[in-house]
């Protein structure tokens, strides 16, 4: 039995879940510097999107696409970052990352060392976040 964080832990808070994925919010340091930032977690143990079938990594972008969208409503930022790194936890997740012109890291990367101070931001209303999540999920296909 491999030790996963993500196969042992949900990630974060949970904001809404299926059978094949769940979206959380980010909680702790990340979470104060940038509010509203979210994981997309697929549920079973697969370390790369290729380890998917098409109607698999079709769902699994549909629900990272409709992540970004809430988040975007919520929390208005001035960028969002999609990233799917995998190298500490090597389980397949997106980060939907909210981002500032004024953040302590911008224009770099979140993991790139501070710049400057980042100003103080609410967290988002976690009953508006999922409710845009949950209307962005229902929302046509493009």
């Amino acid at each position: 039995m491999h030790s996963c964080e993500l196969c042992t832990t949900s990630g974060g808070e949970l904001l809404w879940s299926d059978a094949d994925c769940r979206v959380v919010l980010v909680e702790g340091e990340e979470a104060a510097l940038y509010p509203g930032f979210c994981r997309v977690i697929w549920t079973g143990h697969v370390a790369e999107m290729s380890d998917l079938n098409a109607a698999q990594s079709s769902h699994l972008m549909r629900v990272v696409l409709a992540t970004e969208s809430a988040v975007r409503a919520t929390v208005s930022p001035d960028k969002i970052n999609l990233a799917s790194l995998g190298n500490v936890v090597p389980h397949l997740h997106w980060h939907v990352i909210p981002r500032w012109q004024d953040d302590s890291r911008y224009p770099r990367p979140i993991w790139a060392a501070a710049l400057r101070d980042s100003p103080s931001r609410q967290a988002p209303d976690k009953t508006r976040l999922i409710a845009a999540l949950i209307a962005a999920l229902q929302a046509p296909s493009h």
